[in-house]
């Protein structure tokens, strides 16, 4: 494992247990993402998350596809959405404790991929890209939404680097919404549908099919 994946790692295992008392900050734009992303899974048979963090919505999404796997590389995020999984006696999801780069040897086996809130905190996106690409078959869908803090105030730019160097953030890249799309084209996807909500902070929502 890098170490920068190690660290953020270890990052989100600290902070786990508090994200996971968080509540949603745009309660309409999180209705809206699950809306348009049932439209497009909907009766698929296979269907990846990654990043799914403590799988708040692999338990909204599951009940509508054959079979679901929900990852992330924060054992004690996995270790919370386990729990909330017995406390509801819920097995339809397989959830894995890893990293993308990580995942079980599954090539070409999802009909959809999911990341949410994750291209911008992964130490390489186009590698991302990339691996997801992987797990796809042909014609496969990925959807993610991801927060671009390049189309932001610049200072952002300067505060964030205070907040890693005291161990208050993980590692974040600034993307743009034009640029993100552009790293998802480049990596062999048709884009089919992009939305942003919520505007502040700008999350890009983005439905690509594999070629």
């Amino acid at each position: 494992m890098s170490s920068v994946k190690e660290t953020s790692r270890r990052f989100w295992n600290k902070a786990a247990r508090k994200y996971a008392k968080r509540p949603v900050g745009d309660e309409a734009a999180y209705a809206h993402t699950l809306e348009r992303v049932r439209a497009h899974i909907d009766g698929f048979e296979r269907v990846l998350e990654v990043g799914c963090g403590t799988g708040t919505t692999a338990f909204k999404l599951a009940d509508c596809v054959g079979a679901y796997t929900a990852s992330d590389l924060s054992e004690e995020m996995i270790d919370i959405a386990l729990e909330r999984a017995a406390a509801a006696d819920d097995t339809k999801i397989r959830f894995l404790k890893t990293g993308l780069s990580d995942l079980p040897d599954e090539a070409a086996a999802y009909d959809a991929v999911l990341a949410f809130s994750l291209l911008h905190l992964t130490e390489d996106p186009r590698a991302a890209v990339a691996q997801i690409a992987e797990r796809l078959r042909p014609g496969g869908v990925f959807i993610s939404k991801t927060v671009c803090l390049g189309d932001m105030n610049p200072v952002f730019r300067l505060i964030i680097p205070v907040m890693r160097f005291f161990r208050m953030a993980p590692l974040v890249h600034f993307l743009k919404a034009q640029e993100l799309e552009a790293i998802i084209a480049e990596g062999g996807f048709e884009i089919i549908e992009t939305g942003t909500f919520p505007k502040k902070p700008p999350a890009r929502f983005v439905v690509a099919r594999k070629a």
